[in-house]
């Protein structure tokens, strides 16, 4: 069986956690706090960075080769499309969310809820704050214009795509930041995404000392 080094604040972690689930490989959890990382994780990734995938005794670290090991290495459910020009829309997806995303809206919101409390005992900097609120307008825009013109934002089908994105957004909505009700495509697209059997697990998370958003978890909101 898998382990899988983890964080669940981490849009990374879920991320694999995601595919993981989707692909029904087995796996088992093991928590290290991001700001607090034992040696062992340095042990095993020099670079200090979640998630780290261990498989009899391989170990794989950084969610873009993880993406790639398991997709490549799992036949059932392919997560990509088979042509090219279709796997490269995809692929220009996944960065957007994990690139882009991650640096707009993650680091100027989560790190300032979430990282700079617990490691530093700090209140969040209201103006980096309001940068990544705004920021993240921009980023549903473009999820309802996707939505809108595509059955999933990477095309006809269900992808790694989505993955990134719900991952990522799975977060921002845990502290209550996402205003879904002006995204009515983004809302739709997310609905389905969050009622994937895969994702039952992902909505368990919780974050200590911080309630999740009233509609979190539910499937219906």
């Amino acid at each position: 069986m898998v382990l899988l080094i983890h964080h669940p604040v981490s849009p990374y972690c879920r991320k694999i956690r995601i595919i993981m689930s989707e692909k029904k490989v087995l796996f088992g959890l093991k928590e290290e706090t991001p700001w607090n990382l034992s040696s062992d994780v340095y042990k095993l990734n020099p670079a200090g960075e979640l998630p780290i995938f261990i498989n009899d005794g391989h170990i794989i670290s950084g969610h873009y080769p993880i993406c790639e090991y398991l997709e490549e290495m799992v036949n059932d459910n392919p997560l990509l499309p088979s042509a090219p020009k279709d796997r490269a829309e995809i692929r220009r997806l996944i960065s957007w969310f994990d690139d882009k995303f991650y640096r707009e809206v993650y680091k100027n919101i989560v790190t300032e809820k979430i990282y700079k409390r617990f490691s530093q005992g700090l209140a969040p900097d209201s103006r980096i704050l309001k940068n990544g609120l705004n920021n993240l307008m921009f980023h549903l825009e473009y999820i309802d214009w996707l939505s809108e013109h595509r059955n999933y934002i990477g095309g006809t089908e269900f992808s790694l795509a989505d993955i990134a994105a719900a991952a990522h957004l799975s977060i921002i909505d845990y502290l209550g930041d996402v205003p879904w009700e002006s995204f009515k495509n983004a809302k739709i697209w997310y609905s389905k995404i969050k009622s994937r059997p895969s994702f039952k697990e992902i909505l368990k998370d919780t974050i200590k000392g911080i309630l999740p958003a009233k509609n979190y978890t539910n499937l219906d909101f």
